[in-house]
């Protein structure tokens, strides 16, 4: 994490240059050095606030993070109902806002998810991540069907999202948003109508 008393703006700029270095030559080549020029600023403002690249790199996630809270946050503030099936859909979108599909960005959760493998500290931030796309899920199914159908239902389709970002993010042209979208909702519908054809 950056020390206190840093410039929020250089900070801004730090992260910017930290997705454009590994969008460019992925992360074991994006050293400080480059993500340093990409920035215009000496590797040693780098190491003075987050201590190299790791910390540069979680700094980075933590800002994706944040940017994919607000962007399903957003479109559930957006509902004027409180229907469960509207936030499920909210919250399939928000996972596909632009804010997380574009090259660099989707080149960083890449590079991320191979490093928290590792790194227990980006280990932690994915499971705060993925325990908060479950939560979310799970209460809204929750309301729906019984506790451990809501789990079931919610682990799948966490799944899914998971499973179509990462196919799209691998794909040579950049992930289809739209499609995703409806692929997600798709199967969100399919879940629900099984449900209720199995409780009438």
């Amino acid at each position: 994490m950056p020390k206190i008393g840093m410039e929020p703006i250089r900070r801004e700029q730090l992260i910017k240059a930290t997705m454009a270095a590994i969008n460019e030559v992925g992360l074991a080549d994006a050293t400080v050095m480059r993500i340093a020029r990409h920035a215009g600023v000496s590797a040693g403002i780098i190491s003075h606030y987050f201590g190299g690249k790791d910390g540069l790199l979680e700094a980075t996630m933590r800002q994706i993070l944040s940017d994919l809270g607000e962007a399903v946050a957003a479109r559930r503030r957006e509902l004027t109902t409180a229907n469960p099936r509207d936030h499920i859909g909210a919250i399939i979108d928000g996972n596909f806002d632009c804010s997380q599909v574009t090259g660099p960005v989707a080149k960083t959760w890449l590079a991320f998810w191979a490093s928290s493998m590792h790194e227990p500290q980006l280990a932690r931030l994915q499971q705060v991540n993925d325990r908060r796309l479950y939560a979310n899920l799970c209460h809204q199914f929750r309301s729906l069907m019984p506790r451990d159908k809501a789990r079931a239902c919610a682990r799948a389709l966490a799944a899914l999202i998971d499973g179509l970002w990462l196919r799209g993010a691998l794909t040579h042209e950049s992930l289809d948003s739209d499609e995703a979208r409806l692929l997600a909702r798709d199967y969100l519908d399919r879940l629900l109508d099984t449900h209720h054809t199995t409780s009438s």
